[in-house]
C-alpha cells in the first residue's frame, strides 16, 4: 500500500510553488526528494501534512482519500531543518510529549521513549535539557520524538542541513539503521545534497522549480538522467554541457575541438547536440581543450577547478590537493566514452554514458 499524490498545484500571487506534482510513496521504503532551494520540496511536505492549502490535487493513503482531513487527524510525524525541541523539558519529556498528548498509557510511553532513545544513541541523556546537548544530539531528540509516534508517514525536511560536515557524514551513515524497522511507515526525506539522495533513497524524486522532473531508483536517476536539468540537480558539481555536432567519425565541439567518436554514440544521427560530462570525469593535463583557470578551490582531499575553455566555462573535480594560479593555462582531457547526449530543442536525454557502477 502507499501514499499517492496526484496533480498537487499551488500558485501564490503568480508564483508557482507546486506545478502538477504527482508521485507514489510506498510503505517500508525511503523516498528522497532532491532539488535546489525553491524547488518546492518543503511545500510538498506541508501539503502532505495538511499544513498548506493547495489549489488542487488529490492525496490518497492506502486508496483512501485524506486530502480533506485536518492536519491534526493525519497520521504524520515531521522533522524540520531546525532543532525544534521544548527548551524547558528534558530529553525524556521532549520525546514523551506527543505520546502523552495522545493519552497513551504511561507504561507504553516509557517503553517507546526508552526504545527510540537507545536507537538514536541517547540512552543516558534522558535528564538533560536541550541547551546541554550538541547540535547533533538535539537533532537526534527531534528524530526520536518523531519515531516514538510510530506514525504511518514520516516527513524529514532536510534534517541534517544545519549540522557541521563531520556530524552530517556520521548521521547520514546511521540514518538507514535508524529507519530499518519502519516497515509500515512511508518515509519521505527532502535534501539538496545529491550524495544524500542517492545513498539514502530507495526511490529518488527529482524536483526543480515546482515540478517533478524524474522519479526512479538512485541508479536510474544518476546513470540515466532524463534531461540536462536532472543531470545538473543530481550531480555536485553540476554536469558540464558543451554544444557540439556529431559527424560520421568524430564529434566537433563548439570552438572547433574534435574528438574521436566513442562506440556508444555510433548509432546517434548526425546533427547538433548538447554533450554532457561530469566534473569528476574530466582530466587535467589532457589535450582535448585549452583552458584558463578562473578559480581554484581545495575542499578536503579534492580540488575544484573552474575554467574558461575554448568550449565554454567548465568545472573539474580532481582527487587530491592541486594548486593552480589564477589565469594559468590548463589542458583538459575529455574521455569521449563518458559523454551524455541531450537534445538541443528540449534538453531531453538521448544517450547516456555507459554505467560504470561507481558510487557517489
Amino acid at each position: 500500500m502507499s501514499l499517492k499524490i496526484q496533480d498537487l498545484t499551488l500558485t501564490v500571487e503568480g508564483v508557482s510553488y507546486l506545478d502538477g506534482v504527482s508521485a507514489n510513496f510506498e510503505r517500508g521504503k525511503l523516498a528522497t526528494v532532491i532539488g535546489r532551494t525553491l524547488a518546492g520540496k518543503t511545500t510538498l511536505m506541508r501539503g502532505i501534512a495538511g499544513l498548506q492549502h493547495l489549489d488542487r490535487g488529490a492525496l490518497t493513503l492506502d486508496a483512501q482519500d485524506f486530502s480533506t482531513l485536518p492536519a491534526w487527524r493525519r497520521d504524520i510525524a515531521m522533522v524540520y531543518q531546525q532543532f525544534i525541541n521544548y527548551p524547558h523539558l528534558n530529553v525524556f519529556e521532549n520525546v514523551a510529549f506527543p505520546l502523552r498528548r495522545r493519552g497513551l498509557d504511561e507504561t507504553v510511553v516509557d517503553r517507546r521513549v526508552r526504545v527510540v532513545l537507545d536507537k538514536v544513541g541517547l540512552t543516558g541523556f534522558e535528564a538533560r535539557r536541550p541547551h546541554q546537548l550538541s547540535g547533533g544530539q538535539q537533532q537526534r531528540v527531534a528524530l526520536a520524538r518523531a519515531l516514538a509516534r510510530e506514525a504511518g508517514i514520516l516527513l524529514l525536511d532536510e534534517p541534517l542541513v544545519n549540522l557541521d560536515y563531520k556530524l552530517r557524514e556520521q548521521m547520514r551513515s546511521e540514518f538507514r539503521g535508524l529507519l530499518a524497522d519502519q516497515e509500515e511507515t512511508i518515509v519521505i526525506y527532502n535534501t539538496t545534497d545529491p550524495v544524500e539522495a542517492m545513498l539514502l533513497g530507495d526511490t529518488v524524486v527529482v524536483m526543480h522549480e515546482s515540478r517533478v522532473l524524474q522519479i526512479g531508483t538512485p541508479a536510474e536517476v544518476f546513470d540515466r538522467p532524463a534531461s540536462t536539468q536532472v543531470a545538473s540537480v543530481v550531480n555536485d558539481p553540476p554536469m558540464n554541457f558543451i554544444q557540439g555536432r556529431k559527424g560520421e567519425t568524430d564529434i566537433e565541439l563548439v570552438g572547433g575541438v574534435r574528438i574521436n567518436l566513442p562506440w556508444h554514440l555510433s548509432d546517434l544521427a548526425m546533427g547538433d547536440y548538447w554533450f554532457g560530462i561530469r566534473a569528476n570525469e574530466l582530466r587535467v593535463g589532457g589535450t582535448s581543450l585549452t583552458s584558463q583557470v578562473t578559480f581554484s578551490e581545495v575542499s578536503g582531499s579534492e580540488t575544484f577547478l573552474y575554467v574558461d575553455s575554448t568550449a565554454g566555462s567548465m568545472t573539474l573535480q580532481v582527487q587530491g590537493v592541486h594548486i593552480h594560479d589564477l589565469d594559468s593555462k590548463v589542458g583538459i582531457g575529455i574521455p569521449a566514452e563518458r559523454l551524455f547526449v541531450f537534445d538541443t530543442s528540449d534538453n531531453k536525454s538521448l544517450v547516456a554514458a555507459p554505467a560504470t557502477g561507481a558510487q557517489l
